[in-house]
């Protein structure tokens, strides 16, 4: 794997791909290999990570998780990678819906194109990642449990400045590349790929070579999650955790609290041995000079069937 230009070392990266560290740093935290004692460690950076949606605070919904969490039934998971900028709100740039369901060890993971065209409550039809930009992570909520017909019950929401140090931190990744390309000095040989957190970046950031636009990309992000997880299974490096801590700071924000990340780790840990990849299937068009993302309604009735029917499988 070639190194980065030295010309490139002192340019200003994109922010938009930095969520896939953030999201890696939760799903060690969440279904990850880390020993019990590591959380006791941890309770200070949870509480900071902790921000409670308002709905969060009504009573029907404690019982609606408490009870959820007692019977081990299945949950949903909405990760956001949000590009904040200074004086502006910004803009969900990734979502992806996990699907966990620890009776049947499975996980399905739906990467939801960030130029969908969607009704946001309250705002008309318009992308989907627009409705963060609109109402934050409440209405960014709202706007996929609506659109596919589905509960979200938990969010993650992460504005990473810590991607490359985040996979470092767990010994690199390997996956498995179908596409020869080269992005911003880093060269991408078809099969087996092992990357670092440079060579991660900029995996996932490429678009324009892929005939799959988009979607191609969402895959590779998609697959370097799957092999993140793979490798938190057996992740052991106790000298790490400050370094993980220190990473996760100020760049996650969830509504888990601390029991529930235990929760997590011990009953939905074992999803990761069977994960499904969704897509939405649609197609580009210019609406009032905008290019959107437009899938006909039989699709979201299809992903919600089908994420359904995961949920309800025993």
């Amino acid at each position: 794997m070639s190194s980065r230009r030295n010309k490139r070392q002192n340019q200003k990266r994109r922010k938009w791909p930095f969520w896939l560290g953030g999201i890696i740093l939760v799903l060690l935290l969440a279904v990850g290999g880390f020993a019990y004692y590591v959380y006791d460690q941890i309770g200070d950076t949870v509480a900071t990570m902790h921000d409670p949606l308002e709905r969060d605070s009504s009573p029907e919904r404690q019982e609606e998780i408490d009870k959820l969490f007692n019977d081990s039934d299945s949950l949903n998971i909405l990760l956001l990678g949000v590009d904040e900028r200074e004086g502006d709100q910004g803009r969900s740039d990734t979502m992806i819906l996990m699907s966990l369901n620890p009776r049947t060890n499975a996980m399905d993971m739906l990467s939801i194109p960030r130029d969908t065209y969607v009704n946001i409550p309250g705002n008309g039809m318009d992308k989907i990642n627009h409705a963060y930009a609109f109402g934050g992570v409440e209405l960014a909520v709202q706007t996929v449990e609506e659109a596919f017909d589905l509960p979200v019950h938990f969010y993650a929401s992460v504005n990473m400045d810590g991607f490359e140090q985040g996979i470092d931190a767990i010994g690199g990744v390997t996956v498995t590349n179908d596409l020869a390309f080269s992005q911003d000095g880093s060269d991408f040989p078809e099969g087996e790929v092992r990357l670092n957190g440079a060579e991660a970046l900029d995996y996932i950031r490429m678009r324009k070579e892929d005939p799959r636009g988009d979607m191609g990309r969402n895959e590779r992000q998609r697959d370097v999650v799957t092999a993140a997880i793979d490798k938190a299974a057996s992740f052991s490096s106790i000298t790490k955790v400050g370094e993980i801590l220190d990473i996760l700071g100020g760049n996650v924000k969830t509504d888990l609290d601390m029991d529930q990340m235990q929760t997590l780790f011990s009953d939905y840990r074992g999803v990761r041995h069977n994960i499904e990849t969704l897509e939405l299937d649609g197609n580009g068009e210019t609406i009032n000079s905008i290019w959107y993302y437009v899938a006909p309604d039989s699709e979201y009735n299809r992903i919600s069937n089908e994420i359904t029917e995961h949920m309800e499988a025993s």
